[in-house]
């Protein structure tokens, strides 16, 4: 099976989670876009969604669904999005897309996180793909000089945010404790958020095989 049709097999397991009646967090990236597309082939009933990047917006609302901002909404049940690398504790690399600061947000909000991914993002150890960092324009120097004291590699994405915002994306680390890490770098000053997702992991994963899609919870 190809990449994407691993990632079209588990969108469509990931709406076997979705919960009719309850407002929806939905994420970002080519995973995504295929679990909206299952969505709507579905004809599960979803009262609104939030979205986490402006190209999902774009996309639920083509396809007719309601998407509210954040602040309107008290509770999102389940918050499905993908991963660009997670390892065994649900621990999980995001920002590949350049959406990390408002999938943490939405992430947060959400009773239950579903990560979707193709078997290629499970990992032992994090770090292998370059760990994104979303930082205020002005402090990039500053920001590069600490990630480098950290013993990894910055380098600037040519990309804006949705945020206003730029990425470094820090090559070279080998991310053996995830939250400690995730604190450390979220508490250097310019930096928005780190693309690091510890603390608020994944619960549900569903991964994409050429035997099918596993799914495995946390706990």
């Amino acid at each position: 099976m190809t990449q994407d049709e691993l990632k079209q097999l588990v969108a469509r397991a990931a709406v076997d989670e979705v919960v009719e009646g309850e407002i929806l967090g939905v994420g970002t990236g080519s995973t995504v876009d295929f679990f909206i597309d299952a969505l709507k082939a579905s004809g599960k009933s979803i009262p609104a969604c939030v979205s986490s990047s402006v190209r999902s917006t774009k996309k639920l609302e083509a396809l007719g669904y309601r998407v509210l901002d954040l602040n309107e909404v008290e509770s999102i049940g389940v918050y499905v999005d993908g991963a660009d690398e997670i390892n065994a504790d649900f621990a999980m690399i995001k920002g590949g897309g350049g959406a990390l600061t408002r999938e943490k947000i939405v992430a947060s909000a959400a009773r239950r996180f579903v990560c979707i991914a193709d078997a290629s993002k499970k990992v032992d150890v994090l770090g292998a793909f370059a760990l994104p960092v979303e930082v205020i324009p002005m402090a990039l120097g500053v920001v590069a000089r600490a990630l480098r004291a950290l013993g990894g590699d910055p380098r600037e994405r040519d990309f804006t945010t949705d945020n206003g915002n730029r990425i470094l994306d820090v090559h070279g680390l080998r991310i053996t404790d995830p939250k400690a890490l995730e604190d450390q770098i979220n508490a250097i000053p310019g930096v928005v958020t780190v693309g690091l997702f510890a603390r608020r992991g994944a619960d549900v994963l569903l991964l994409g095989t050429p035997q099918g899609v596993v799914r495995t919870a946390r706990g």
